[in-house]
């Protein structure tokens, strides 16, 4: 089976495979909720909480089939994730490290949703939370199924090396190890500015 990838507008498609290997995580982190706020879509993608969903995924299993030219890619800070979004509409796609050595992609909740099949029927339910140092209010939400996450995380790396999976990457060139659209970086007034609006008195 496969899932669907789209974008808001539809000028993007693609679809994730294999989705019994990808897991179902909610992450609570500063870096998560600026992405939104810079994307202009906080409402529509965090939680009250400023939590933010995501299906994380071997970069292998995840396919465009048309409308790749409207990848765009920003990173928050020289050395943050590249986190990829659709630019004709500015739905989040998904996040990854800098580099092809390391497949893993975290995909945006946004572009997987579907009304058959749905996100938890081809991923399951939340298995992790994580970062809740950066959740809105308090109390805290309680953080669960990190130990279970890391092990995921070694058990799928461990498999696109040893099947070549590796090399086959849609958000670089893993000849170059470049991505495919060189990403933009914030200054670091840009990111300030994507900080958690000042409280209301």
């Amino acid at each position: 089976m496969t899932h669907p990838l789209r974008c808001a507008c539809g000028a993007l498609t693609g679809a994730v495979e294999h989705e019994r290997f990808a897991t179902h995580g909610v992450c609570y982190c500063k870096d998560c909720q600026a992405f939104a706020r810079f994307l202009g879509r906080e409402d529509a993608l965090l939680d009250d909480r400023g939590g933010c969903e995501s299906i994380q995924a071997l970069p292998k299993d995840v396919t465009f089939r048309q409308g790749a030219q409207h990848l765009a890619c920003v990173r928050l800070s020289e050395s943050g994730l590249l986190r990829w979004y659709a630019a004709c509409c500015n739905t989040p796609i998904g996040a990854t490290p800098a580099t092809s050595k390391l497949p893993f992609v975290g995909l945006a909740r946004a572009c997987l949703e579907s009304a058959s099949p749905t996100v938890a029927s081809s991923f399951g339910p939340v298995r992790h939370c994580t970062y809740v140092g950066g959740a809105i209010g308090r109390p805290k939400p309680e953080p669960f199924g990190g130990p279970g996450f890391v092990v995921w995380l070694i058990r799928n790396r461990l498999r696109a090396r040893f099947t070549g999976g590796f090399r086959v990457n849609p958000f670089f060139d893993t000849a170059t190890d470049q991505p495919v659209v060189p990403p933009r970086v914030l200054s670091i007034a840009e990111r300030e500015s994507l900080a958690d609006p000042p409280a209301a008195v």
